[in-house]
């Protein structure tokens, strides 16, 4: 089973800790309980992230960007990555509600 090297972009880690803090503000504990979920779930893309459907965006950004989903209601966040021969790149997280990506918003290397 081929494994492969997660690296969080820093455009992600901005995006966490921004989504962190905004759920903390309203509930402690459900943020600690958001993260703690976002990290297995980003950590597990390492096996078999192909299992992720095509992000919207692949299309018009000519780019094979993926997507997860993690939460619900409104802690409900898109994980859109990319998969290269051995690294996965977690590009952003972003607010389920949030518009689609724009190319400016892809840097991934």
């Amino acid at each position: 089973m081929k494994r492969h090297r997660v690296i969080i972009q820093p455009s992600a880690e901005s995006n966490i800790n921004e989504a962190y803090e905004w759920i903390a503000a309203r509930d402690e504990m459900a943020a600690i309980r958001w993260y703690n979920r976002l990290m297995e779930l980003i950590l597990a893309l390492d096996i078999f992230p192909e299992r992720a459907p095509l992000a919207p965006e692949s299309k018009s950004l000519h780019r094979e960007i993926r997507e997860i989903f993690h939460g619900r209601r409104q802690y409900k966040y898109r994980i859109l990555f990319t998969v290269t021969e051995n690294e996965i790149h977690v590009l952003h997280v972003r607010h389920g509600a949030r518009l689609v990506l724009g190319e400016t918003e892809i840097t991934d290397e």
